[in-house]
């Protein structure tokens, strides 16, 4: 297939698309600036849970590195292509969908970071599921919808969870290119993990979308030419963004923390370096070492030190995975490129010096004792949360429809705990039940309880860090 991205970007969106490319674009930038699910990502967790120093990242600071970095890599890809590829009038669109949809990536994370999302789907297979045996009783011909649902419940996911804040929480009304955009794995929740023989088995390592957005995300990729398992190419810079800017900020943070000293980065880097037999970055971070030492004085030199190595550093891997997609162009273009543009040269010296710092912030940040017991408290705010919402999955489904239009029903406490739940959030489960046939009452009654629990998730998954716990301590009757 012939590359032209006038097939990409285009004006598809499901209500009123506008005429010109450059005026749908800014469209879409205005619509995620001022989404409130952005501003919420001020006080969710990056790495460091509850954190009360506002200098250390949030998901939002962090997603605004991440849509410098995707901008740079766009910049430098449109550079590189002189205008070939149908790019030459798409130049804005291509860097602001890169931009705006890394401003999103994280945007369906939920609260204390991705332990949350073990939290969430522990809770639902060991606790809610057995609520909807109890609740509903299946024939032979609704078993395999059962487990469909099932398994989609079980398989909570930020990516799969941005996909429906963005078409059903918030309706961002965005454009199908900006949707795509943030579609990071093509695989449906409710699917089976494929094997590592698939030809899109890192496409589709984890969800993409839930049951309850199949339907969109399918009139997109048929609006965009997507086929099955296919990425949409944009997808490829977010995902190279968000991996290099990870790779300073996390140690930056622990060292604002006090978990490690300035020295200690040092020393672990050229600990690894050696160890894995890496030159590049142990002679880059030598050098920067050094002058750091010789120019500054304390506290200064960790800056000029991070500042030096971070802009080199970025500099040469946003050139290096620019090389990587344009050397596979037409598998990026049409999604089948199978790998992470970061990881796809294992030899790279790129790679190798990525995969360093992956180690440092796995053995000496993410398994810190203080941030390993915080997460700890996040996994027993969630699940008691999840617990104390469970009293609205008990329901039959006539008691909580009832509920939801406002009608009282004999238990009290489900009566208290509807009113907590965001209006917003209580009319997407009813559209989409209000669309659902009465014909089969078994199939009925699974759907709507599917619809239900992703009430409950979407309302707990969508919380910033302290309203999670303050909403915990009054639940629990601590305050």
């Amino acid at each position: 297939m012939m590359i032209d991205y006038n097939k990409k970007l285009t004006l598809h969106r499901e209500m009123y698309p506008m005429s010109d490319i450059n005026i749908s674009v800014e469209s879409d930038r205005g619509r995620i600036l001022s989404a409130p699910s952005l501003r919420r990502l001020q006080k969710k967790t990056q790495v460091f849970p509850l954190e009360l120093n506002a200098a250390v990242r949030s998901r939002l600071t962090h997603s605004l590195e991440v849509s410098q970095t995707a901008r740079f890599i766009s910049k430098t890809i449109l550079k590189k292509c002189e205008g070939k590829f149908g790019l030459e009038n798409l130049s804005d669109a291509f860097i602001s969908t890169a931009e705006m949809t890394s401003l999103l990536h994280d945007i369906g994370n939920p609260p204390f970071g991705h332990f949350a999302e073990v939290a969430i789907n522990n809770w639902m297979k060991t606790k809610g599921i057995k609520i909807l045996d109890e609740l509903v009783e299946v024939d032979e011909k609704n078993q395999e919808f059962k487990k469909l649902l099932s398994n989609d419940l079980c398989n909570f996911d930020g990516n799969a969870q941005a996909i429906r804040v963005v078409t059903k929480l918030q309706r961002l009304n965005l454009s199908f290119s900006q949707i795509a955009s943030i579609l990071k794995y093509t695989r449906g929740a409710y699917e089976e993990k494929p094997s590592k023989n698939d030809e899109f088995s890192y496409l589709k390592k984890k969800p993409g979308f839930y049951y309850s957005e199949r339907e969109i995300v399918e009139k997109i990729k048929d609006a965009l030419g997507l086929e099955d398992g296919c990425r949409f190419p944009i997808t490829y810079i977010m995902e190279a963004a968000d991996d290099i800017s990870y790779l300073n900020a996390d140690m930056e943070d622990a060292v604002d923390k006090g978990i490690i000293k300035f020295e200690d980065i040092y020393t672990l880097i050229k600990e690894e370096c050696e160890k894995m037999g890496e030159t590049y970055l142990l002679e880059l971070v030598a050098q920067f070492y050094q002058k750091a030492k010789d120019k500054e004085s304390e506290p200064y030199q960790f800056n000029l030190f991070l500042t030096l190595t971070r802009a080199k550093l970025t500099h040469a891997l946003v050139e290096h995975v620019s090389e990587v997609f344009l050397d596979n162009h037409e598998d990026v273009f049409n999604g089948k490129f199978n790998n992470a543009l970061l990881e796809y040269d294992k030899q790279s010296k790129y790679t190798k010096a990525v995969e360093v710092l992956q180690n440092i912030s796995i053995k000496h940040i993410y398994n810190n004792k203080d941030i390993q017991t915080l997460e700890l408290k996040g996994q027993k705010i969630l699940s008691s949360l999840c617990e104390n919402y469970a009293t609205l999955l008990k329901l039959e489904s006539e008691e909580f429809e009832k509920l939801t239009c406002g009608e009282r029903i004999s238990c009290f406490l489900s009566q208290r705990l509807i009113r907590r739940l965001s209006a917003k959030h209580i009319v997407a489960y009813k559209d989409s039940i209000s669309t659902l046939s009465k014909e089969d009452m078994t199939k009925y009654k699974l759907e709507e309880w599917y619809y239900r629990a992703r009430l409950i998730i979407d309302y707990i998954s969508g919380m910033t860090d302290d309203f999670a716990l303050n909403e915990y301590k009054t639940l629990e009757a601590l305050i």
